[in-house]
């Protein structure tokens, strides 16, 4: 498999996206392009970025940046070992809720993985 992140550093600052330092942006867009090949069961690496619909890679672009932004805002609590905490009554729990989609080890808001499901490539049918 390609490690090339599906949009590049440019490309992410053009669509407005800014909360990544530009020096972390190339390993952060990879490491969110590998979680998006997760979500999509690898169907993108099968067919290739580039045999997408437009409307296809325009979306998985936009989930990107969505994607590097939360978990580069998020990412002591992503990846703490602990599900949920409690200090002097306090607490404080990651996981699936409302709002959150966790699948194949990866978080994202479930707004963005409502947006990643409309490209058709995270049906977990065989064949799609």
């Amino acid at each position: 498999m390609e490690d090339t992140p599906y949009i590049t550093p440019e490309e992410y600052a053009s669509l407005g996206y800014t909360m990544v330092p530009e020096c972390e942006r190339i390993d952060v867009l990879k490491k969110v392009s590998r979680h998006i090949n997760s979500l999509t069961f690898n169907r993108i690496v099968a067919k290739g970025f580039d045999s997408l619909t437009k409307f296809q890679q325009d979306i998985i672009k936009e989930v990107i940046c969505e994607q590097s932004d939360f978990e580069y805002e998020n990412d002591d609590m992503i990846n703490t070992v602990l599900s949920s905490y409690g200090i002097n009554g306090v607490s404080m729990s990651f996981g699936p809720n409302w709002n959150m989609h966790i699948e194949n080890g990866v978080a994202m808001k479930q707004d963005t993985y409502s947006l990643l499901k409309q490209t058709g490539l995270c049906c977990r049918l065989v064949g799609v």
